[in-house]
């Protein structure tokens, strides 16, 4: 990714708040790279590089800057550059895809080969899909040692180091000094407990449209699985069999605060990761408004709405549940359906939050039970049955591996799932910014005439020609005018 010297040193001078996240300067004299806003002495412009993402500068050599602390940028990694490739296997790296293994099988998920996988990072993120791993492991270890009290043992391996050893090692090389000596404010270090709480914040880039987050979420909520409160969101998670609980409300700064409970903290990072998606944090709503804001009959839906994003999904079979039980009735109506799917076949807590008291049910749970007893029409409990079946067959079936298209097709081959289905999955799940359900009701009762008059879905989707690649976007504006 090219990146013009001069433009950038502008933007540094000016510690412009708007590039903060889209490049890093590196500083030749003292080895160290920095965030646009570092509030550092500004170096000469031949003694600095700029470099597309903290993963590029990390692996040029370069350690973050102790006191604009890169880690706390807003991630916009997956949004650089036009390859979707390079999108899902950001994602994938999130959820840990090179942990326990390497860029081959990564490469393989993503049905390319390991040597186009690496020539795509650098062309988009200016660094090898080993050395993006192994930033965010960093990063994310550094932000826990400055915004918790956690022990670093502890830190070392909520952070995804495999050893004491590697972590201690990694940070000796990168600042010269043992992890603990970063901390800057004493006291004693507060253990997670065998709940695993901790408590930290994800940035994003501003601006942020939080209430009309949380009120989409909060129509959606499943009883027993979900709740929101004032500014709060809170649900039950559930990975690898184990059990927690977490909650969401806005921090300070440009940032949400996360505090998470969960017993296993080497899950943290895929919880992160999970919880990002949620949110949308990485999206860059500036570069989206501008590119929708073209279109006259936009423009002024993303003037009233400048922060908005798409919700994701915590759980990819749970989302795909939630688009059939949504299929022609009401989101209320839904609701109630999860909810009793959730409280008849869903994993109890062993120690209920109030209202939280299941972790949503489990696919092959679902595919072996009579779900026309809950109450729904019995083709639409065929349909979840025949999700919750082809997901347990293909545990891949939901996981950013495949384009749009494949996705689509892939999802349309299920039994009773047609193409608003798909596309709304491959919306909130797959986080595909392209993906347009543009039969929904919804969309074509804010698309309609004056007059009432609805469109036909030909139309719709000429006129979302011109939205692309940001179509998921422009159904979400449409929704909140509707």
């Amino acid at each position: 990714m090219d990146l013009d010297h001069d433009a950038c040193y502008r933007a540094m001078c000016l510690r412009d708040a708007r590039f903060d996240g889209r490049f890093f300067i590196a500083v030749k004299t003292t080895g160290v790279y920095c965030r646009p806003v570092c509030r550092a002495r500004t170096p000469r412009s031949e003694n600095v590089i700029f470099y597309p993402t903290a993963a590029a500068a990390h692996e040029a050599g370069f350690r973050p800057c102790l006191r604009c602390r890169p880690e706390t940028a807003p991630d916009l990694g997956a949004w650089r550059g036009t390859s979707n490739t390079v999108s899902r296997a950001l994602a994938l790296i999130e959820a840990g895809a090179l942990d326990d293994a390497r860029i081959d099988a990564l490469a393989s998920r993503l049905g390319v080969g390991e040597r186009q996988l690496r020539r795509l990072f650098r062309e988009h993120l200016g660094a090898s899909p080993v050395a993006v791993a192994q930033t965010r492991r960093v990063l994310l270890a550094k932000q826990l040692i400055h915004e918790t009290r956690l022990p670093m043992t502890e830190i070392a391996f909520a952070a995804g180091f495999g050893s004491i050893r590697r972590f201690n090692e990694t940070f000796r090389s990168l600042f010269g000094r043992p992890p603990g000596s970063l901390r800057r404010a004493g006291g004693e270090e507060i253990s997670a407990g065998p709940q695993g709480e901790v408590n930290l914040l994800l940035r994003y880039q501003p601006p942020y449209d939080w209430p009309l987050m949380l009120a989409f979420l909060e129509r959606r909520a499943i009883p027993g699985l979900e709740r929101v409160t004032a500014d709060t969101y809170a649900r039950t998670i559930q990975l690898e069999g184990v059990q927690g609980v977490l909650s969401v409300h806005p921090g300070d700064g440009n940032a949400l605060r996360a505090a998470i409970r969960f017993p296993k903290l080497s899950a943290l990072p895929a919880i992160i990761a999970r919880l990002r998606r949620v949110f949308d944090l990485a999206a860059d709503p500036l570069a989206i408004a501008a590119h929708l804001a073209q279109d006259s009959w936009l423009a002024p839906l993303v003037a009233a709405r400048p922060g908005l994003r798409v919700p994701g999904a915590w759980d990819g079979f749970e989302l795909a549940v939630r688009a059939v039980l949504g299929q022609q009735i009401t989101v209320a109506g839904a609701a109630r359906l999860a909810g009793r799917l959730v409280a008849a076949y869903g994993e109890p807590l062993p120690a209920p939050d109030g209202t939280l008291t299941h972790s949503f049910p489990r696919p092959e749970v679902v595919a072996a039970a009579d779900l026309a007893s809950l109450g729904m029409p019995r083709s639409r409990a065929a349909t979840l049955s025949a999700v919750a079946a082809a997901l347990v067959a293909d545990p891949e079936l939901l996981s950013a591996t495949r384009s749009l298209e494949e996705a689509v097709q892939k999802l349309r081959a299920i039994r009773g799932v047609g193409e608003w289905t798909a596309q709304y999955i491959a919306l909130r799940q797959l986080r595909e910014p392209d993906a347009f359900p543009a039969a929904d009701l919804g969309l074509l009762r804010a698309l309609a005439a004056a007059d009432g008059t609805r469109p036909a879905q030909s139309e719709v989707l000429a006129r979302a020609e011109k939205w692309r690649p940001w179509r998921a976007y422009a159904a979400q504006h449409l929704w909140a005018a509707a």
